[in-house]
């Protein structure tokens, strides 16, 4: 009996804080699969519609999230001006494919134009993005953080700037898209070409990197250099080539999702990076940043819910779009600041 008692006077009493957040997280995961069975139930044409439009604009998330998440893994920089890089994709490649390749429409040789199109548009925001490493973020590498962010926030407007002088200040159409909104039916819903090819390349870009950081010896130096910078000096990597290489894959994929972006939207503005690229932020930390599938895994989730709040029966639509998305944000930060696939580490001192 005394040990009995002994036993309950030293047991550390209940955390209740935990516990509640646990509850609430439960209790919304609990209420977005019944709005989102509520949705199926109701109108299954509809929803299965809204749900690859979805998955459509998420895998263009996914792709600009991952160039977020790689810069972030390796020196842990917000790159807030990637949006903006893939707004400048967007009018390079409405403007390389009508006024250089002369695409017009939907033809073998627009096909070979918009292949083209993807590998220069890539290197392009490829060898931006690796510019603005050299000249702007380099210098700043040892600053506090605040100052690399504040720069970042800077080169935005510049990006912002070029896109205005070039596009002008207003949205802009383009009849030169190679699918030209051609597809398929499926029990009443009309899936896109368009949609089975930006599927399919985000795919191969996700395998390409996950392979290129996992089994090559590039990929060794920047996972040494995103542990320990100085000791990846010592083994003898050439850290600045690195982070620089780590500056292209990110362009590189905000250059494939400009040009996805321009075969399914057809359109070109001056701001449109803004606002994809803090959605695309959003799905990074979903995910957890610095994981290249979370990215994906965050992408695709942000694009399916919504798309299913702006045209599914229960939804709130579209003037609440962007609410839903950084509610999302908010929540994930305040119950699981670590993503669904990130780990939770402890900030060394």
């Amino acid at each position: 009996m005394t040990t009995l008692v002994s036993g309950l006077i030293k047991r550390r009493p209940v955390r209740v804080g935990p516990l509640v957040e646990r509850i609430v997280a439960i209790a919304l995961l609990v209420g977005v699969a019944v709005w989102v069975i509520a949705n199926l139930i109701d109108s299954p044409s509809q929803f299965f519609q809204v749900f690859f439009d979805g998955l459509n604009n998420g895998a263009l998330y996914a792709l600009i999230a991952l160039g977020y998440t790689l810069v972030y893994g390796i020196i842990e920089l917000i790159n807030f001006a990637h949006g903006d890089l893939f707004m400048l994709g967007t009018v390079l490649c409405a403007n390389f494919m009508a006024n250089a390749l002369g695409i017009g429409g939907p033809s073998f040789v627009g096909f070979l134009g918009l292949a083209l199109t993807l590998v220069v548009v890539m290197i392009f925001c490829a060898t931006i993005n690796v510019g603005a490493e050299f000249f702007a973020y380099r210098r700043l590498r040892s600053a506090p953080k605040l100052a690399p962010l504040i720069t970042a926030v800077g080169l935005s407007f510049v990006f912002q700037n070029a896109g205005q002088l070039i596009n002008g200040s207003g949205q802009k159409p383009w009849n030169n898209t190679v699918f030209t909104g051609a597809g398929f039916d499926i029990g009443g819903v009309h899936i896109l070409y368009s949609f089975l090819v930006v599927v399919a390349v985000t795919a191969v870009l996700l395998s390409l990197l996950t392979a290129i950081v996992q089994r090559t010896r590039q990929g060794r130096a920047m996972r040494a250099v995103a542990q320990d910078q100085d000791g990846a000096r010592l083994m003898g990597i050439n850290v600045n080539a690195t982070i620089s290489f780590t500056f292209a894959l990110g362009g590189a994929m905000a250059g494939a999702a400009a040009v996805l972006y321009m075969e399914t939207n057809g359109q070109t503005r001056y701001d449109s990076g803004f606002q994809l690229g803090l959605i695309a932020f959003t799905a990074a930390v979903l995910g957890g940043i610095g994981n290249l599938v979370g990215a994906v895994v965050g992408g695709l989730l942000i694009g399916v819910i919504q798309g299913i709040n702006d045209g599914a029966p229960f939804g709130l639509g579209q003037q609440w779009s962007q609410t839903v998305v950084f509610s999302i944000l908010i929540l994930v930060l305040v119950f699981k600041p670590e993503g669904l696939l990130g780990r939770r580490t402890t900030e060394k001192v």
